[in-house]
């Protein structure tokens, strides 16, 4: 791809998880529509909620009537900047940092929220990191490890300590990927977290069902967030969403209605599922 066709300016980012206050251009997160009140009452816990695909998904969510928790790492002007969104809406914010691989910081986050909140009612297991390796022989331990304890242990470990405060009608969501389905050469480690994460919620739905508490996923394409820019070179960073059918990175506002959804009560009838907002890539089950 040529200078030219690049579908964004070349950029990158030295560590994850990246910032979205610096890129160009910036995602769109905005919701499309007007709410009509389709989470009244509620409250949500969002990892990775302080961008991305997670802010989108604050926001629809708060435009809809919930309350808001999001759970980041150390992105704290990413963070304000979500909370003062959230609270334009005129719903209730809370911002809760630190690192999700620690089971106790999970407890710590759960219990914040219900503490603020007085309930929960949905939780949207998003937070993720990739970082790309050419060569699985080059694939560090400490790597490994990092990636399926974000990725996969952090979303057991919100899952575990929400499941006392979730009664019947409450979602849980995943945020997995269409890398899960289709896999990619230099993401081994995080493809396969994204595999785990379909696992985990088909079996999770299996054994919440008579709770009635349903649980869902969602597995995006390629979408524009911080961490693209995060993981890759600029120039990859350039051309990413160029594979897609639809021939672009989708919108992390394209990605969220799916969340509400499957949050609401229009999924009554769906657990145990994945939906694909990923640019027309037509996948297996």
């Amino acid at each position: 791809m040529s200078d030219t066709e690049t579908l964004q300016p070349p950029q990158a980012q030295i560590r994850q998880p990246g910032i979205e206050a610096e890129m160009e251009p910036a995602p769109e997160f905005m919701p499309r529509h007007a709410g009509v009140s389709r989470l009244a009452g509620k409250a949500a816990l969002i990892s990775g909620g302080d961008s991305g695909i997670g802010r989108a998904v604050a926001l629809a969510m708060a435009r809809e009537g919930a309350d808001i928790a999001i759970a980041y790492l150390d992105e704290h002007e990413d963070a304000a900047a979500t909370v003062a969104l959230i609270e334009a809406e005129g719903r209730r914010a809370l911002a809760l940092p630190g690192d999700l691989v620690h089971e106790a910081h999970c407890r710590a986050v759960v219990a914040e929220t219900v503490e603020a909140f007085g309930r929960l009612d949905i939780l949207v297991n998003n937070a993720a990191e990739q970082h790309e390796v050419e060569d699985l022989a080059d694939l560090e331990a400490e790597q490994l490890v990092r990636t399926f304890s974000t990725n996969v242990f952090a979303y057991f470990y919100l899952t575990k300590a929400a499941l006392p405060h979730l009664d019947d009608g409450a979602a849980i969501i995943n945020t997995t990927s269409v890398t899960a389905y289709k896999g990619n050469k230099t993401l081994v480690d995080y493809a396969s977290t994204r595999g785990a994460v379909v696992a985990f919620t088909r079996s999770l739905s299996e054994q919440l069902l008579p709770r009635g508490i349903r649980v869902n996923a969602v597995a995006p394409g390629p979408i524009w967030t911080p961490l693209i820019p995060a993981s890759f070179d600029a120039e990859h960073t350039a051309e990413h969403g160029a594979s897609a059918p639809m021939g672009r990175a989708g919108q992390p506002n394209e990605v969220a209605p799916a969340y509400v959804f499957l949050a609401s009560s229009d999924a009554s009838y769906m657990s145990g599922q994945v939906l694909h907002p990923n640019g027309g890539t037509v996948v297996g089950s």
